[in-house]
């Protein structure tokens, strides 16, 4: 589907009815990523209507100049708020990238996003990262992936089997050659958000942060901290997960995030 917000033809899948639940994914690929690890949450627990969009620059989602910086992202995503939710209570889910601004969306729209999930998200700063190790290498690349899918695969995922070989096949490979990189050098020199998503008053609405021990990209000190800022924050750090977490540790995920979902429903159950 395609909305255009501020003359920028912003694309998303969308799927079931019901609460929205807005879920962006992280730098690099598009909404199948994080599409691929949801969707089997969502199957068991109706009464959601999933917005994945592709953020500007990635997968069918342009990056025209006027988009310069996070800052403009943001104003994009509200934008789509306005189009397709309106003024309903929603969800925001982001991983990665998209945690970054799905906490500023979570920050300027405290009274309509009801609930906020992050996964391995990075922030203005990441500091205390580990060196990129890998745990667990079972995987057999022979004539697999090209030698630049395969840098990527070796230096994402901390568990290489097959079956994480698979989900990066199927979830991460084909957005790869859909990033413009040029727009994301332009958008990611303006990094710093004008709002500090942590310098507001703090989130009431229940949260869930998912690290991992082993991630190289964004690490677990930071995402740790964020408890501080959300009372109602669960914080689970993965042990045998990198960034790649989401295909590591799809049962965790799987399992917190429904939780998570349950925490939001019965505060919405209360309000009304």
């Amino acid at each position: 589907m395609e909305s255009t917000v501020s003359g920028v033809p912003v694309h998303y899948a969308e799927y079931g009815s019901g609460t929205p639940v807005l879920a962006l994914h992280g730098a690099g690929v598009d909404h199948r990523e994080i599409a691929g690890a949801l969707e089997p949450i969502f199957a068991n627990m109706p009464g959601y209507r999933r917005l994945y969009p592709d953020l500007p620059g990635m997968g069918r989602t342009p990056a025209p100049e006027a988009i310069a910086s996070n800052d403009d992202v943001v104003d994009l995503l509200l934008g789509l708020i306005a189009s397709t939710i309106g003024d309903e209570p929603f969800l925001v889910i982001g991983q990665s990238y998209g945690g970054y601004l799905a906490r500023a969306i979570a920050t300027l729209r405290p009274d309509q996003a009801v609930g906020l999930a992050l996964i391995c998200p990075v922030g203005a700063q990441t500091r205390d990262v580990p060196q990129h190790e890998v745990l667990v290498s079972a995987a057999d690349l022979t004539g697999e992936l090209d030698s630049d899918l395969e840098a990527t695969y070796r230096s994402y995922f901390v568990v290489q089997t097959p079956g994480t070989l698979r989900r990066f096949q199927e979830y991460v490979a084909p957005a790869t050659s859909l990033v413009d990189e040029s727009s994301l050098m332009r958008i990611f020199s303006h990094w710093e958000l004008r709002d500090r998503p942590e310098a507001a008053k703090a989130y009431p609405h229940p949260v869930l942060v998912l690290a991992g021990r082993q991630d190289a990209t964004a690490g677990h000190t930071g995402p740790s901290e964020l408890i501080g800022h959300y009372p109602r924050a669960t914080l689970a750090v993965l042990d045998r997960a990198g960034h790649a977490l989401i295909h590591e540790q799809p049962g965790l995920v799987q399992t917190l995030v429904a939780e998570w979902l349950t925490r939001v429903r019965e505060a919405l159950d209360d309000r009304t």
